[in-house]
């Protein structure tokens, strides 16, 4: 293939939902043009797998209690930390933790607990890091003993960075490039929806490192096998450097076909299950695309959130806005990420996620107030549940007295009365996925079209295992065209249009 026929994920997926606005003339619903209501008002809390909350019935309970207590709706839970499972039922291994007594199921304890609350649970996963530490793992199966440092050619699935280096500060990481790797990451996702009654799905650190060579400069996606599939994808022989244009773009488009791939496939099992996004924020905020196509977030760590949210792939953002509210920059940045967002989102859903850990007490109550009084933003969620203000962050005070003094205010200034947050809407979802084969092998990067009548309305590629998918589209009678072939379909609104496999 050609370099000049590489288009990157976002782009071409906005070039798409360009035309699709001018080509909606005839009587079908069109799900991009409108936004359902606000499902009510999402206010959550990250509960990380590193301190208490979720290695016992007794934190569980205690855990549970404490968000009645404060007014929230939502849990993000951490059940995948690196590549394992707070969970004795998914694709990852159960969790080595020793804190967890043998048997226990922690994510169907807490499930039954919130849920019996009226507590929302949404299954928070890292996405890339699998290990950090220079023992392997005990369990055979775990994903870094079975495709990690011991293995060489296409079953060594790590990350890579340009200068060989294959750990990015502590951690160990999967390439989003190999197609083996980005099949299991999908799977980590889709096992924990078919095998629990999770509320939502959650990605994190849905990205490359942050760990690189030069500050600005991209290095890592340096897995032998993603390098050769980019250059099969671009007729090139090279190895690029880090900020080479095309290879940004192809990395970056690895991230998004990841995203697509794991929201359709998750939709497809339960179309109501939130999937949502911890995204990055780094810096101060963009006015406009253009800007945020220039930013860290876009270019540094190759993550186009914007893109997702625009072309369907997540029904709620929940941007990293971790910024100081006592530092002027930062709450400038806070205003400015959040401005953002909403300005992206389309028909789909933005919360703001703060630190809390990063401010005092008060400066979390007006961050709070801030995402929940401001037209346009669905909701708040903190971060996190073992540590709650910057004086427990530091070592000066114990979260267990600092979180009735957080609770306290902001209930008394922010959470008057309890709040709702629903299913996630499917009254105006529609989406299609399929796959494509060529010879009987996945076919990487090709063109697909859809069509409404003659008039072509949307282009994508296919991913690395020949999948591909569109997010937001227009029910009615359409057509499919790639290669040399056709396959006509109906979408429906409420699921996942799934046309199979075209050879």
């Amino acid at each position: 293939m050609k370099t000049a026929l590489i288009i990157s994920f976002g782009a071409a997926c906005l070039l798409g939902a360009a035309i699709l606005t001018t080509s909606l003339a005839q009587n079908r619903t069109d799900a991009s043009s409108f936004r359902n209501p606000a499902p009510g008002q999402l206010r959550g809390i990250w509960v990380d797998a590193f301190g208490p909350g979720l290695r016992s019935p007794q934190e569980i309970d205690q855990l549970v209690a404490n968000v009645q207590t404060m007014r929230l709706n939502a849990i993000f839970a951490q059940v995948g930390r690196r590549g394992d499972c707070y969970c004795n039922n998914a694709s990852m291994p159960r969790t080595q933790d020793p804190a967890v007594p043998a048997g226990f199921d922690p994510l169907a304890y807490l499930l039954e607990k919130a849920h019996g609350a009226g507590i929302q649970v949404h299954a928070w996963i890292i996405t890339t890091s699998i290990h950090n530490d220079t023992k392997a793992p005990l369990d055979p199966n775990h994903v870094f003993n079975t495709h990690g440092l011991t293995k060489t050619g296409r079953d060594n699935w790590l990350m890579v960075r340009s200068d060989g280096i294959t750990r990015a500060g502590n951690d160990f990481l999967l390439d989003p490039g190999h197609p083996d790797a980005a099949e299991y990451i999908t799977k980590m996702y889709t096992s924990v929806v078919q095998n629990y009654a999770v509320d939502g799905i959650q990605f994190d650190r849905v990205r490359y490192p942050d760990q690189n060579i030069k500050p600005l400069e991209p290095s890592w996606g340096y897995n032998p096998v993603a390098l050769e599939r980019f250059r099969m994808a671009t007729g090139r022989s090279d190895t690029p450097v880090a900020t080479d244009s095309e290879w940004m773009t192809w990395r970056r488009d690895q991230v998004s076909n990841l995203v697509r791939r794991t929201y359709l496939e998750v939709k497809k099992i339960r179309p109501s299950v939130w999937v949502s996004a911890a995204t990055i924020t780094y810096g101060a905020g963009p006015a406009n695309m253009l800007e945020f196509m220039k930013s860290r977030t876009y270019s540094e760590v190759l993550q186009d959130w914007a893109g997702w949210v625009k072309n369907g792939f997540l029904d709620l953002n929940i941007p990293m806005n971790y910024k100081r509210n006592h530092v002027p920059d930062q709450a400038k940045w806070f205003d400015q990420w959040n401005t953002f967002a909403k300005q992206v989102r389309g028909s789909k859903y933005v919360a703001v996620g703060t630190a809390i850990y990063l401010n005092s007490q008060e400066g979390s109550v007006a961050q709070a107030k801030l995402a929940l009084e401001t037209a346009g933003l669905d909701g708040w969620v903190a971060y996190s549940y073992r540590t709650t203000d910057e004086n427990v962050n530091a070592g000066k005070a114990v979260v267990d007295e600092v979180r009735p003094q957080l609770t306290s205010k902001l209930n008394s200034s922010v959470f008057a009365q309890p709040a709702s947050w629903s299913a996630a809407p499917v009254n105006h979802f529609s989406a299609i996925s399929g796959r494509v084969l060529q010879n009987g092998v996945p076919a990487d990067a090709v063109n697909v079209e859809l069509f409404a009548g003659d008039r072509a309305i949307r282009r994508v590629k296919t991913d690395a295992n020949g999948y591909f998918g569109f997010g937001i589209v227009p029910t009615g009678q359409l057509e499919l065209r790639t290669l040399d072939l056709r396959k006509s379909l109906e979408v429906k609104l409420g699921e996942v249009t799934d046309v199979g496999e075209i050879k």
